[in-house]
């Protein structure tokens, strides 16, 4: 028999962040994300976004070993944006028993009547920063940090409940010219240097992170804007600025990152990208202290794959090259540091725009991940 229990002090926290490290332990495909943000995701003195959400997580027990997790999210500013009633679920595992699945989301569409939801979707996060879509291609790839993974039993299991597809996201990863290639360089530094005088911009010249740190809260000012219209967004409150300024703080590295500024120094575009850390974190369980930090920083000096974090340009200069502009910078800096491969964050299906700038590379759409929604 299965039994559901409500996540509600520490120490069951920390069984719900541990859990999928564990379940996860044998498959060498499985990231883990930071252990810390994991922790801090359902932890209301720490997450500002319950300040318009409700939230509660799940343990699904059998004989007293936990074989599945699951967490919920009633984003008010989400509804009310999108005009829904929806109930979003999120950070969840399971064994592949019907009952456990069954007992697991039976609990979260209860919570979503009693809250008056007819719908239920996701995986989803609290934000557009959190992870997001279920993996249904790309088993046999590795994942990033800032993204799911799971058994391929998954969807098959979601489709037995009766959900079905909202959206999907598509993963690329792309492979970079090497030093030899010296016109694709050539190339893309006339295309920069156009853009940059066609539209009186200039790029953000540090040359140490702490450089970077005073353009942080324009950089998530810029991100607000250019994602509102993408599925499923809701502004960044002030207080989550803050918070995901001090996340990305530590993986801006100057060559890697790029801030397209305005002749009145608004930023107008960006790019981030950060040496992998995948190797570093699989191998200590996305904890950083006390030891894993050290094999970050091994990570973040010598590489040989870039994970593509965030691009964005505002919508007064879609269209105009600008994104050239980023991608000149961070090729450089990939060149210099000898990284030969980028891996791009999940990305639309139908945004064609952003998809579309990856056309002048060698490419493999190597993973697709889907946000599920079922009618209560």
């Amino acid at each position: 028999m299965t039994n559901i229990v409500e996540v509600k002090t520490k120490a069951q926290r920390k069984l719900f962040a541990e859990f999928p490290t564990k379940f996860y332990k044998d498959v060498p495909q499985y990231i883990p994300n930071t252990y810390d943000d994991d922790l801090a995701d359902w932890d209301p003195k720490k997450n500002p976004a319950f300040e318009y959400c409700d939230a509660r997580c799940w343990l699904a027990y059998r004989d007293d070993e936990i074989v599945g997790r699951i967490g919920a999210i009633y984003s008010k500013r989400a509804n009310e944006k999108w005009n829904t009633k929806r109930l979003r679920f999120s950070q969840v595992d399971f064994i592949d028993d019907d009952e456990v699945v069954d007992a697991l989301f039976g609990t979260v569409e209860n919570w979503a009547r009693e809250l008056g939801c007819d719908e239920v979707q996701g995986p989803l996060g609290f934000s557009d920063m959190d992870r997001e879509g279920m993996l249904i291609e790309g088993f046999d790839r590795r994942s990033c940090f800032f993204t799911y993974y799971n058994y391929p039993y998954y969807p098959k299991q979601l489709e037995r409940l009766g959900y079905g597809k909202d959206v999907d996201w598509i993963e690329n990863l792309i492979y970079l010219p090497g030093k030899e290639d010296v016109k694709a360089f050539e190339r893309w530094e006339r295309l920069s240097n156009h853009a940059i005088r066609a539209n009186k911009v200039h790029v953000h010249d540090a040359k140490t992170v702490l450089g970077y740190i005073p353009l942080l809260k324009k950089f998530f000012a810029l991100v607000n804007i250019a994602y509102a219209p993408l599925y499923g967004t809701v502004e960044l409150s002030e207080k989550q600025i803050e918070k995901y300024a001090s996340k990305f703080a530590p993986l801006i590295n100057p060559k890697l990152s790029c801030f397209v500024m305005d002749e009145n120094e608004n930023m107008v575009a960006l790019g981030v990208g950060a040496p992998s850390m995948a190797d570093a974190l699989k191998k200590h369980d996305g904890k950083l202290f006390p030891f894993g930090w050290v094999d970050v920083l091994k990570s973040f000096r010598k590489n040989d794959t870039i994970d593509l974090l965030l691009i964005a340009v505002h919508p007064d200069y879609k269209g105009k090259g600008l994104n050239g502009i980023v991608m000149n910078k961070m090729l450089k800096g990939c060149r210099d540091m000898g990284i030969r491969y980028a891996e791009t964050g999940p990305t639309l299906e139908l945004n064609e725009k952003v998809l579309g700038q990856w056309k002048y590379f060698q490419t493999e759409q190597h993973k697709r991940r889907r946000c599920f929604i079922k009618k209560l």
